[in-house]
């Protein structure tokens, strides 16, 4: 070999290496800011019950990590309170419009936030994996209070709080109905969407390193991650999916896929015309009728 070449050789190995340190460097980097939440940089709530003429209690509770959660409490008339869950790097107020309409019912509202989350503590997020430990405190909290009906509690959550919802409702049997506003279905199916969506960056080769990162960071399998596993547990107990046919922050299958899998009694709400969770706003008279018929359904007609 002559100097020539191994000089062109050196070049390319050099430029290989380059690229290669360069692609670990960027999908390391968007994995932490996927799953890394600190307080300094997240979206927080720029309104309140109040803005929407609802009485409300500001809530502290804390899980058991010993962080503490915010959340706020709007009264029920009925007996029956709907805990309503925000999507990812969302807040509470992503929520307000829908509690409205379901006080207007006689609903209570028990809007939740998560670890990482809002001004709740913490900065990791683990996809489900822990957070449901905070569902499960939010849960106990309602067990507190002498002025609902504990056997009337249903849930309703957008996208990753829907995937939270359908979690948590399988793991807890007295949650009594659940609504799951474009949730995505697991993460297998999803990831390719999501990532592209959350990040800008094409499928390959980015998104098999950001999820190779992401595990390695939370301990925890993206197969785990896998709400079609959960919903057939929360059968008898009923479930309404909603899924927008022109969603690009999951997979517009993923409705179809937890209807599969779902025991009866279910509903799905198919929209080809909607993107991610804009039931609430683009079928707002047809989302409050079909949201309180449901809940009035199994939760007040029981």
């Amino acid at each position: 070999m002559n100097r020539a070449t191994k000089t062109t050789v050196s070049i390319l190995v050099i430029l290989l290496l380059a690229i290669t340190a360069g692609l670990l460097w960027k999908t390391r980097s968007e994995a932490y800011n996927l799953l890394h939440s600190p307080m300094a940089t997240r979206e927080l709530p720029d309104e309140t019950p109040a803005d929407y003429a609802l009485e409300f209690e500001d809530v502290i509770v804390t899980n058991p990590d010993d962080m503490k959660l915010a959340g706020w409490f709007i009264p029920s008339e009925n007996g029956a309170v709907i805990i309503m869950q925000h999507g990812y790097k969302s807040t509470r107020r992503e929520l307000l419009n829908e509690a409205e309409m379901m006080h207007r019912h006689g609903y209570g509202v028990l809007l939740t936030s998560i670890r990482a989350h809002d001004y709740s503590e913490g900065e990791l997020i683990t996809l489900g994996y822990y957070e449901t430990e905070d569902m499960e405190a939010w849960y106990q909290y309602l067990l507190t209070r002498d002025d609902i009906v504990h056997e009337k509690i249903g849930i309703l959550g957008n996208s990753y709080g829907g995937m939270l919802s359908i979690q948590y409702a399988a793991q807890n049997e007295k949650i009594k109905a659940v609504v799951a506003n474009c949730a995505f279905s697991s993460m297998k199916d999803t990831v390719s969407t999501s990532v592209t969506h959350f990040t800008g960056l094409p499928e390959f080769p980015f998104v098999p390193l950001i999820v190779f990162w992401a595990e390695t960071d939370t301990g925890v399998k993206m197969e785990e991650i896998d709400a079609t596993k959960w919903i057939p547990q929360i059968s008898p107990r009923p479930v309404f999916l909603m899924q927008g046919g022109r969603d690009t922050v999951i997979s517009p299958n993923s409705g179809q896929l937890l209807y599969d899998a779902a025991g009866e009694p279910k509903e799905l709400w198919f929209d080809p015309e909607l993107g991610h969770v804009e039931f609430d706003k683009e079928r707002a008279e047809e989302y409050e009728a079909r949201v309180a018929a449901f809940f009035d359904r199994y939760l007040l007609d029981q």
